[in-house]
């Protein structure tokens, strides 16, 4: 089984009664995007709205530059090593 990545929690934590699934169960205790998904997003859009860096970059090369900056906040607030 693979090591669950350290995505520094919910972005936007709420309430375990509101994280229900559809048949009715809770789900994770907690809802959302994670931070990790959050901070990748914001790298994304300014990657995204710069056309220099966009079209320098296809679209795998993007995410994975996203994912690598998402990464380096996550280590600034020191969630992961």
């Amino acid at each position: 089984m693979s090591e669950k990545i350290k995505d520094g929690g919910p972005a936007y934590p709420i309430p375990v009664e509101a994280d229900v699934d559809c048949h009715g169960r809770y789900a994770n205790g907690y809802g959302g995007m994670s931070l990790r998904d959050w901070f990748a997003g914001m790298a994304l859009q300014g990657y995204t709205a710069n056309p220099e860096t966009c079209s320098r970059l296809d679209n795998v090369t993007t995410a994975k530059l996203s994912y690598e900056a998402a990464d380096a906040m996550l280590k600034a607030r020191g969630v992961i090593d």
